[in-house]
């Protein structure tokens, strides 16, 4: 199980996909998307919950994200290699995961400038249709990133778990970096 972060349109959902089409032994799930998917769900509980908080750059509270990641886990049974990609968005998050599914064997951590995020955001947004993907939202997020997510990277790299790529190239360079530290890992694991 591999937790996938970075900022906000730093290429986590594409270089998963990525991964996954290499690597099909892997199921890719984004909590974002599974977020996004339940708040639209006719008579979803959450819909409206979920709503404010992505567009006010908020974290969903971690309890609903992570029954969500778990029901799309055993949807996928009886595969057991799972990228999840946007999770989790602070340590909390991270412990309650590790508590109540599984730990996690590493961190995929995505690296960019923010001028890039943006570049990349701006550029999603024209097409996307995604209600977070506007500049006002996009800087929320940003804040919520630096304040919440960047202590994930301390303590999962204090866990000797956390593989910073950098995700500044082309999608190609970006995903030669994240499978050679996929692979890396993946055999010094095996080698214990």
């Amino acid at each position: 199980m591999v937790f996938v972060l970075g900022g906000p349109g730093v290429g986590k959902g594409t270089q998963c996909n990525r991964l996954v089409s290499q690597y099909g032994d892997y199921v890719h799930l984004s909590a974002g998307d599974l977020l996004r998917e339940e708040r639209h769900r006719t008579g979803s509980q959450y819909g409206e919950l979920i709503e404010h908080h992505i567009r006010e750059g908020k974290i969903v509270p971690y309890e609903i994200t992570i029954s969500l990641l778990r029901k799309a886990m055993e949807a996928h049974f009886p595969k057991q290699h799972f990228l999840i990609d946007g999770f989790p968005r602070n340590v909390e998050q991270g412990k309650a995961f590790e508590a109540a599914i599984c730990p996690c064997d590493r961190v995929l951590f995505f690296e960019c400038s923010e001028e890039e995020m943006l570049k990349r955001l701006m550029h999603r947004g024209q097409n996307s249709g995604r209600s977070d993907d506007n500049i006002e939202s996009i800087m929320k997020r940003f804040r919520t990133f630096k304040d919440a997510t960047m202590p994930v990277w301390h303590y999962y790299n204090a866990k000797k778990k956390l593989l910073p790529i950098n995700a500044v190239g082309s999608v190609e360079q970006v995903y030669d970096r994240a499978e050679k530290a996929l692979l890396e890992k993946t055999k010094k694991t095996a080698a214990l």
